[in-house]
Parts: structure tokens; sequence; C-alpha cells
């Protein structure tokens, strides 16, 4: 009974997410749903001592990554540097790849610090314009989309400053560098595969005779030339985040010691507060690095910022709030559902996969599917078995970085079902509807989980880090 009444309660959010309500209200009704049902007595008790807490240490961790990303990809939106790369990317590759150069552009601005829902909008003009030319279908153009900035660039390339990356953390005391060479090598398949995929499909659509068609809904008006910025110009805040980056991740553990302590008040005694530089030291460098792009913005293209900037950001502060309250929310959720009895039948099951790092995947992987967020899920599953994975991982041997690059994979392969937000924002951007586009994009979906397992057999077999 206990089990059921946690698949009642993931059942729950997951309709409710599908539906289009809002997370940050049914997280909790699902969770405390499921309390009422198992002890009402703790329905208050664990809603502000566990659900609230586990929320608010989300948003004190993460809140500010979100902000930073998206007034960055905001300011490079604004500044005309995001549609000068897609255009330079384009004229680089030709017309004739449209496949290679959308995918390009999406990846180029998402690795490069631009948060993946600013990128849909600024690739979607672009992806119409090359299709219409090149007679592809359009059909095409969310997984192609989906492809360059939902996949390899999210969560695989180390380096990566996307919060599926960041999550991790804390938990494993890692940094967003983690396990490169396997992050890279399982970019890389994620993105041959992916190609040679959508390659196939759109040779297979023109064979057909199928045309780019007429789509009313959303569509772009035909791209005209202005006057951009040079390419080199707005690749350079995207290249000094990524530089910043590295060079604080290797500066910040040199300038503090393994606990920092201050005094917050000089009047009066108060207690010191402690800070395990470790855990935090990864999320302080992307956020510094992200400042240095906004600020390397402002400084570039001030004149065209200027006028646009106090509306912006106020729509880009508005969009993070959302995403990370919506996260911060599941992860209140699952620290409930971890804490009631029927968690122990799902915990004792997983414990039956003997490998710790497929073990982790799948239990990352099934709960960014049923809460249709990579982040979400992510969060949940950390915040009630990080513990339990790092105790497997010791023993087996497995280096904490290798299980910070499975994990942060993991959340990025079945979170993209159909009640996906980042999948039903790019559907609403191109005028498509599920039952038009969504099968090649969970196409993609399934090359990305089936990337993380070719990533752990290479570990195995390699030892490669």
């Amino acid at each position: 009974m206990s089990f059921l009444i946690i698949l009642a309660a993931l059942g729950f959010l997951m309709l409710a997410a599908y539906r289009g309500a809002s997370v940050i209200l049914f997280a909790p009704v699902a969770a405390l749903g499921a309390v009422l049902l198992t002890d009402p007595a703790l329905v208050a008790p664990m809603f502000t001592g566990l659900f609230m807490e586990k929320m608010a240490g989300f948003l004190k961790l993460y809140l500010p990554v979100f902000l930073l990303g998206a007034v960055f990809g905001k300011t490079m939106e604004l500044s005309g540097f995001a549609k000068s790369i897609a255009s330079w990317v384009i004229s680089l590759l030709g017309r004739e790849r449209s496949v290679l150069s959308i995918v390009v552009v999406g990846a180029l601005l998402t690795y490069g610090g631009v948060s993946l829902f600013v990128a849909v909008f600024a690739v979607y003009p672009f992806a119409a314009e090359l299709f219409r030319q090149s007679g592809n279908p359009k059909r095409l153009i969310p997984a192609t989309i989906a492809l360059g900035a939902f996949t390899f660039t999210m969560d695989s390339l180390p380096g990566t400053p996307q919060i599926q990356n960041v999550i991790p953390v804390p938990f494993f005391r890692t940094n967003i560098y983690a396990a490169p060479w396997l992050g890279a090598f399982g970019g890389l398949f994620i993105l041959v595969t992916g190609l040679t995929y959508l390659d196939r499909r759109r040779r297979l659509a023109v064979a057909n005779g199928e045309v780019y068609g007429d789509s009313p809904i959303n569509e772009p008006e035909p791209f005209h030339h202005d006057k951009l910025p040079a390419p080199l110009v707005a690749l350079l805040p995207l290249i000094l985040v990524g530089v910043t980056n590295k060079a604080l991740t290797s500066l910040l553990p040199r300038l503090y010691d393994d606990y920092h302590s201050f005094v917050p008040s000089v009047v009066g005694p108060s207690q010191p507060i402690t800070q395990e530089v470790a855990k935090v030291v990864a999320i302080w460098s992307i956020e510094g690095a992200l400042l240095i792009g906004i600020l390397s913005v402002l400084v570039l293209a001030w004149g065209r910022v200027r006028d646009k900037l106090s509306e912006g950001t106020k729509l880009a502060i508005s969009g993070a709030l959302l995403a990370s309250t919506n996260t911060a929310s599941e992860y209140g959720f699952g620290a409930i559902i971890a804490a009631l009895p029927g968690f122990l039948v799902v915990s004792d099951a997983l414990k039956a996969i003997p490998n710790p790092l497929v073990n982790e995947a799948v239990t990352v992987t099934a709960l960014a599917g049923i809460t249709g967020s990579a982040s979400g899920g992510l969060s949940i599953a950390l915040a009630a078995m990080s513990a339990t994975f790092v105790r497997n991982a010791e023993v087996a041997g497995i280096p904490m970085e290798v299980m910070h690059r499975v994990a942060s994979m993991a959340s990025g392969g079945m979170d993209t079902l159909p009640h996906n937000g980042a999948v039903i924002t790019l559907l609403a951007v191109t005028g498509l509807t599920h039952r038009q586009a969504y099968g090649d994009i969970f196409a993609m979906t399934l090359i990305k989980t089936l990337a993380v397992f070719v990533v752990i057999a290479l570990y195995h077999l390699t030892g490669l880090v």
C-alpha cells in the first residue's frame, strides 16, 4: 500500500505537469497528499520542516545561477550577438547544410551559457529560413533545435554552465569539468548519432516529395540581413564565460581553506558562519563567469542594449524565477517522497541493480521522465539517494567525477517526454503540434539515453575519466 501511495503521488504530479498546471503548486499538493494517506499527523511538520527546508536550500544554492544565466542570455539576444553568431555559422557551413548549421548554432549558444529556452527563440527564425529555402520539412525543425540545445551541450560536454551540470556539484564535491573524456565522448556520440538520424529522416522526406509546408502558426518573416555585430565580437562573451569559469575553478580553492568562517556582525557578539568551500566553489565559479559575460556584453554593445535592457532583464528574471522555483518545488517533493515508507520499496528495488553507475543512471532518468524535467528529476534523485550513490561508488572504487557525469547525462535522457516544459515551449515557438513533430524529438531522447549507457560501458572497459 505504501508503494502505491508513492506511485499515485508521482502519477498525479506527472498528470498535472502534462496538463500544463503549475508544478510550484502541485508538487507540494502531491507530496502532502501522500503524507496524508500515510500519516495525517505529519502533514504540517513535513511541510515546514522538510518540504520548505529543502526548497529553500535549493534556491539558496542555485537561484543566482538561474538568474545570471537568464540575464546573460537576454543580453546576448538584445545585443544582436546571438543573431550574429547564427548568421556567421550559417554562412560558414553553407545553407545547404541546414541541419548541421542549426545544430551548431544551438550548441554554441548553450555551451556558451545561454539558457536553452532563450536559444530556442534565437535559433528558430534562422531554422525556418534555412529549411524553407532548402525545401526540408518544417516538422524536423524542433528535433534539430533539440539536438543542438537540449542534449550534448546541456549536460555531456565538460564545463557546460547549464544547470543540469551544476546541480551534482555539491553532492559529489566535484566541479563542472568532471570526467572530461567521458563527457566529450558521450557528447560526440550524441552529435554524430543525432545528425545521422536527422539526415536520414530529411532524405527520406524529400524522396517522398515532402516539402517545407504551409504553417500559419508562428511562421517568422523571411530573414532580412540587418547590420549585425562582427562574429568575433559576438563570440567574445561566450569565450570569456568559459575561460573565466575555468580560471575561477582553479583559483578559488587556493584562496580559501576547506572551511571558511566569518562573523556576520561587527556590532556585538554573533556566531560565525562557516561554509564548506568544496561544496560551493564550482557554483561561485560559474556565477563569477556569468557576471563577466554579462558585463562584457554591456561593454561591447551598450548602444544596442541600453534602451531595451530594463524591460529585457525583467522578462529574463521573471522566467528565471519561474524555472528555479519549479525545480525547487520538485526538489522539496522528492525529499518528502524519500521520507515515506513506500520509498524503501523503490530503494530496495534499485539496490537490486548491482552496478552503481547503472543504478544511478536508471534512477535519475526515470525520475526526470516522471517529472518531465531534467533538473527536477536530477534534484529529486540526488536529494533522496545521493548518500547511497556515493557509498556504493566508494565501495566499487568509482571516482566521484564519473558519478557526476553519469548523473548529469542521465537527467537529460527521458526527461523530454511529452509533458516536458522545454518540449512544450519548443513546439509552441515553432508553431507545430506533438502529432507533427514529437516523434523525432523522442528519437533524440532515445539517443541521449543510450549515450549514458555507452559512457558507462566505456568507463568499465577503459577506466577513462
